[in-house]
């Protein structure tokens, strides 16, 4: 591969940097601290930069030369001699807590090394260690959710340098399809809720008729998400689970009970902060003691359950279910009606005589 020699450039500032391609990214560096150089250009006097700047272009050449990126530069200064896989797990839980992540992804990170660390008799990880951790879970979901999250920092592990794999023979279990609980009394039910919390009614409405996910993507919707006559709400793919931009149309009996505040306000907090993440959950788990409407198996995900189903009875097309629930692809659509109550047979379809 070609490498270019380095450009020598000041900023607005009057400070000197460094300017390269490497793998096809551009990168600019204002000192040697990345290739582990000790040339600081903008340490000395201004008329002193331009000199030490081509210094610094010199010992960039020479470092693109070698073949080496800045990412095995940042690794290598860190790795030492003689680690131990407990040091090696350390070490890729910080590189991954540091990834553009969500927050509960890198908490249940933290929380499954902190599992780990509890089992280990030393600083060496063994099969049974990983075991031990997985088999307090009975829920076959949950087993396979922790052991993902242990697989992520393994592997993470293993990409810094260490030599052993306690993931392997540790298989997943397979899950059985569970049945998600509809309402038969949509209107009935959120009646109720109207009648015991307006924010609890608004929440479920939206869940339902925008079908969006009630604790992350609801909870902290903003006015500015919504556009300027309420008809829909964009949301960008930090901030729902499919990773893509969405734009949700908002029907009409969702917008007369909405009254535009402060572009960058919360719609339930009224504030920019929004609700706590357990308000809702902990809203429906005391309403769901008091009333006798809500069967075993209905959450307030069952609101989006209902909405799906009500879809695509309605218009028979798994492509609009798929941009209605904002799945990645038609496969988790599928495999997302196979769990809800939709008949796939008909009478008609059924062996004649």
């Amino acid at each position: 591969m070609k490498v270019t020699y380095p450009k020598v450039k000041f900023d607005s500032n009057k400070r000197v940097f460094v300017t390269f391609y490497q793998n096809n990214k551009r990168y600019r560096i204002f000192n040697g601290s990345k290739i582990n150089s000790k040339i600081y250009p903008n340490s000395y006097p201004i008329s002193e930069r331009l000199k030490m700047g081509n210094l610094l272009a010199s010992e960039v050449y020479q470092f693109l030369l070698s073949g080496l990126t800045l990412d095995k530069v940042k690794v290598s200064s860190l790795i030492k001699p003689n680690m131990t896989d407990l040091q090696y797990l350390t070490l890729a839980l910080n590189n991954k807590t540091k990834e553009n992540y969500t927050k509960k992804y890198k908490e249940m990170l933290q929380f499954v090394y902190g599992k780990l660390i509890e089992e280990l008799k030393d600083a060496q990880i063994q099969p049974i260690h990983i075991e031990n951790v997985l088999n307090r879970y009975n829920s076959e979901s949950s087993f396979n959710t922790y052991r993902l999250r242990l697989s992520s920092l393994i592997n993470e592990a293993r990409k810094l340098g260490m030599t052993s794999n306690p993931m392997q023979g540790i298989k997943s279990k397979r899950t059985k399809a569970q049945m998600h609980k509809p309402f038969d009394n949509v209107n009935e039910t959120l009646e109720n809720i109207k009648f015991y919390n307006k924010q609890l009614y608004l929440c479920c409405l939206m869940t339902y008729g925008c079908l969006l996910r009630p604790h992350r993507e609801i909870r902290e919707l903003t006015w500015s998400d919504f556009s300027d006559d309420l008809h829909y709400i964009h949301l960008s793919g930090k901030r729902n689970k499919s990773g893509r931009n969405r734009i949700v149309p908002v029907p009409n009996y969702i917008r007369v009970l909405l009254v535009k505040g402060e572009p960058s306000h919360n719609i339930f907090s009224g504030k920019p902060q929004p609700l706590n993440k357990d308000y809702f959950k902990t809203l429906w788990s005391r309403f769901k003691r008091q009333s006798n409407l809500i069967e075993n198996g209905q959450t307030l995900y069952s609101f989006r359950h209902s909405g799906a189903i009500e879809i695509f009875k309605r218009t028979g097309s798994i492509t609009k279910l798929q941009k209605a629930m904002g799945h990645s692809s038609i496969n988790v659509s599928l495999t997302y009606l196979r769990g809800l109550e939709i008949a796939e047979l008909k009478e008609v379809d059924m062996p004649m005589v």
